[in-house]
């Protein structure tokens, strides 16, 4: 005997399927996780300076980004400071 349809009954929708997010991996670009932790030394009127070092100088430091962290637009401009000020010192 066949089964009769309901007339209210709506039909099953389509499956929605998401999207895959991948991690942006591992590095020092934007939106990636950074490898290390990034610092860099403080003088005595708080002014970054010297190269970017992966584990706490000493003395006053300013850490850029912590490890496993994003990299965010304003430490990759700290870290490309850091390279510039190296390049031409």
């Amino acid at each position: 005997m066949a089964a009769r349809k309901n007339p209210d009954e709506q039909p099953t929708p389509a499956a929605v399927v998401r999207t895959q997010e991948y991690a942006a991996g591992v590095g020092w670009e934007v939106g990636q996780s950074a490898p290390d932790d990034a610092y860099r030394a403080l003088d005595d009127h708080s002014a970054p300076t010297g190269p970017v070092v992966h584990s706490h100088p000493g003395g006053h430091a300013r850490l850029i980004v912590a490890k496993g962290a994003t990299v965010t637009e304003g430490a990759r401009r700290e870290l490309d400071a850091a390279d510039t000020e190296q390049a031409e010192g």
